[in-house]
């Protein structure tokens, strides 16, 4: 009798590692699953969040993706890395294509890790940045690593043809513009000639010149760099961490009077 029993269990015994197996593939399968719903799912959501906070048009080009297995962040309620382009936003009133990526970035209410980016703009949307400088602009023309910018200055009644090259750059959200050649009436002169010929504004001309674009822009971004690629001008950005959490971020800036 005892033989009998015996002989009975051992091949339920031996079912079991195949069952283990099988569980262990449907365990598989269905992580499998969730990762691909969760990577088809995550990405419109996203879309969707962004749009509607920077009230962007529903149709907006906007192209989302996520790095790493996405299930155990989706478990932890944070994304590690989240990559956001579009090849034409207008945000802030400046429109231009972008990428941002930001780490850290919380399922629900929180703060993100890091957010930075570039946004490329052409030269009549840089030339609207100028608008509160002091610059005599009426043209700007963009060549790398410079650009130049095309006026004239009043002097005793008749306006005066004056052309100015700067190199672009960017301190404390500011962008600032460092002289490197200038061009009276078509014909180049020595930058410190700017003020024998003149006088005060000249000389002002000759500085380096800080425009302030704070108000141009949602008050958590802020400009910290800016460079000349071929004929776009870009310029390199980061975002407050608090921008997803306190609105009055998504306001535009403001610049000292």
């Amino acid at each position: 009798m005892s033989a009998a029993t015996g002989g009975a269990a051992t091949p339920r015994r031996a079912r079991w590692p195949w069952v283990v197996l099988i569980i262990v593939v449907l365990i598989a399968v269905l992580v499998v699953a969730a990762e691909v719903i969760a990577r088809a799912v995550v990405p419109s959501v996203v879309r969707g969040l962004v749009v509607d906070e920077l009230d962007l048009p529903a149709d907006q080009q906007l192209d989302v993706e996520t790095s790493g297995i996405l299930l155990p962040q989706l478990i932890a309620g944070s994304l590690d890395e989240l990559r956001l382009s579009s090849d034409e936003i207008t945000i802030g009133g400046i429109t231009g294509a972008a990428e941002v990526i930001a780490t850290g970035v919380p399922l629900g209410a929180g703060e993100l890790g890091s957010a930075e980016g570039t946004v490329s703009i052409d030269q009549s949307q840089f030339a609207a940045l100028l608008a509160a400088s002091d610059l005599p602009i009426s043209e700007i023309s963009v060549e790398e690593p410079d650009i130049t910018v095309h006026g004239g200055i009043p002097v005793l009644g008749r306006e005066i043809p004056l052309s100015l090259t700067l190199t672009p750059g960017a301190d404390g959200g500011d962008l600032m513009l460092t002289p490197v050649s200038a061009a009276v009436a078509g014909n180049e002169i020595d930058l410190q000639r700017l003020a024998a010929i003149f006088g005060d504004a000249g000389a002002a001309l000759a500085d380096t010149h800080r425009v302030c674009i704070a108000d141009q822009l949602p008050a958590g971004i802020t400009l910290t760099g800016l460079r000349i690629d071929g004929t776009a001008v870009v310029a390199d950005i980061s975002a407050d961490g608090r921008i997803g959490v306190d609105e009055t971020l998504l306001e535009p800036g403001t610049c000292p009077r």
